[in-house]
């Protein structure tokens, strides 16, 4: 089988910061690449190395002749002046090229012989190109990614942000490219939006390669996984989950460094053996399944990166009254919103709008007030909010980590804020860092250290995973799983509904759907 995308021997580094040094890998059509590591790694920095955007200091990228390779573009603005349904065929450049030159020719008032001939051949590379579905396949793409077809004759320069990052992914998608480069492409694409482009993905016979935070994603589409760590990228059999799930317990095995060589095999055997099998029910598994099973300790190595901790604890049980929501309404955003919170629960919210959750929220905390109806919360509950905009605890306050932690912090002893703040991976002189230039990432990891250190047994967040690296989604999915509290939240994050949520509300203007899940 020819290669399709071959890396030799590439090497980048920035002054005296190596990101990559020596590697060598090959991407293979019919199969999809996940690119993990760390914030800072280097992820979509290989990406522009192989859509050679930049060129690595050393080493090469090897492409098949004739290979057509596209790629997610990041500048929203680049096509203000074409129309949505035009930006996506752009998406396929030759074709956009004859699309125009053949409008060219039919405007002349007359031909010459040659250019007959040569719109001839125009007509001819057209067709092969499946340039007379070209206009219907580009507006089926954009309904499946969510945008409505009223939008699809429109200017690109009159959309909102959030439908030009799907037009954008649809120009990515058009075409059957041989090379799909694509860098977090579920980033403001709601359920509906990311179940298509899983199922598209899952139907494309190319080379895709993908950046995501998204876990759930990745473990749908992805074959393999690509470790960006060591300034090396390793490439692994396998989704996600398995990807993490192997390198936790190589690193629970390291630290047991007394446990004999034999039976540290044989745990990871049986572990392969076990994951393989399920993963031999999957779609696009059924080669996996061999190549898991010829694994060996050799193949995988522990991450060198580090999770934060995150174990939400309840300072008192909650009562059986938890929170009753009676016809709760906030004109222009939802009606009539009711529904009672039982113990024990976790509930997920669905909207398609997510200022709806901004509003319902708001009004559950006492933050706003809602048009009419009522909001009442149980005499034993205390209440703990992660909101999704949380810019007013950090932009206005000149203090430290140590210093804006302790405000809410029962116990303001240094030790014990400073062992809080490592927990989040705030360690040593990273404790008195300002709080006011934290990134998003930093900031929603101290806004989780404050949620943990409250005890609430109401716990509300919303969108929690915005900003956060793999590493730290990982960790807050298995604290809310841990979890006695009760749990209200919403969030794009699929792997969190689908692990932690024991009901699911949806809301939209007019009307709510309340179910429980088995």
């Amino acid at each position: 089988m020819q290669d399709m995308i071959q890396v030799v021997n590439v090497s980048l580094q920035f002054g005296k910061r190596v990101l990559y040094k020596d590697v060598n890998l090959k991407f293979l059509p019919g199969e999809c690449y996940g690119i993990i590591g760390a914030n800072g790694a280097g992820k979509s920095t290989f990406l522009k190395i192989l859509s050679g955007e930049i060129t690595p200091n050393k080493g090469e990228v090897i492409i098949g002749k004739n290979q057509r390779i596209s790629t997610l573009a990041q500048n929203q603005n680049a096509f203000d002046d074409l129309t949505v349904v035009n930006t996506v065929i752009g998406g396929h450049q030759r074709l956009a090229e004859i699309i125009a030159l053949k409008e060219k020719y039919y405007a002349l008032p007359e031909m010459t012989e040659e250019q007959g001939n040569e719109l001839g051949a125009l007509e001819a590379e057209f067709a092969e190109l499946d340039g007379w579905d070209a206009d219907s396949n580009a507006r089926i793409m954009l309904s499946g990614l969510g945008v409505s077809e009223d939008l699809h004759d429109q200017n690109m320069k009159d959309l909102d942000a959030k439908i030009k990052v799907k037009v954008l992914l649809a120009r990515a998608l058009f075409g059957n490219p041989d090379i799909l480069i694509l860098d977090e492409p579920t980033n403001n694409l709601d359920l509906a939006g990311t179940h298509w482009l899983e199922e598209f993905l899952l139907d494309f016979k190319n080379v895709t390669i993908i950046v995501s935070h998204n876990r759930h994603f990745l473990n749908q589409v992805c074959t393999h996984i690509c470790d960006v760590d060591f300034n090396q990228i390793n490439m692994f059999v396998g989704n996600y989950d398995f990807w993490y799930e192997t390198s936790q317990l190589l690193l629970k095995q390291q630290k047991e460094a007394n446990k004999k060589a034999e039976a540290r095999a044989q745990e990871l055997k049986d572990f392969i053996a076990r994951f393989s099998a399920n993963a031999s029910k999957s779609r696009q598994a059924t080669s996996r399944k061999k190549e898991l099973e010829k694994l060996t300790i050799e193949d995988i190595k522990p991450s060198s990166r580090k999770y934060p901790y995150i174990n939400f604890e309840c300072a008192r049980e909650p009562g059986n009254e938890i929170l009753a929501v009676e016809n709760l309404t906030v004109d222009g955003f939802f009606r009539n919103v009711s529904f009672r919170v039982n113990k024990g629960e976790k509930i997920a919210f669905l909207t398609d709008k997510s200022v709806r959750m901004d509003k319902l929220f708001n009004c559950i905390m006492g933050l706003e007030k809602p048009d009419s109806g009522t909001v009442t919360i149980g005499k034993t509950i205390t209440t703990s909010y992660l909101p999704a905009d949380y810019r007013s605890y950090f932009e206005k306050v000149d203090l430290n980590l140590l210093d804006w932690l302790k405000q809410y912090s029962t116990d303001t002893n240094e030790t014990f804020i400073r062992s809080w703040l490592g927990r989040m991976l705030f360690s040593g002189e990273e404790a008195l860092k300002k709080a006011n230039v934290l990134s998003g990432g930093e900031r929603v990891r101290c806004m989780l250290a404050k949620t943990m250190l409250e005890q609430g047994n109401l716990l509300i967040f919303n969108e929690p995973t915005n900003h956060l690296d793999l590493e730290s989604i990982t960790a807050l999915n298995q604290g809310m799983m841990r979890s006695k509290a009760v749990m209200l939240f919403y969030t794009s994050d699929e792997e969190i509904i689908n692990t932690v949520a024991t009901r699911v509300i949806e809301i939209t203007a007019d009307k709510m759907h309340d179910r429980v899940l088995v």
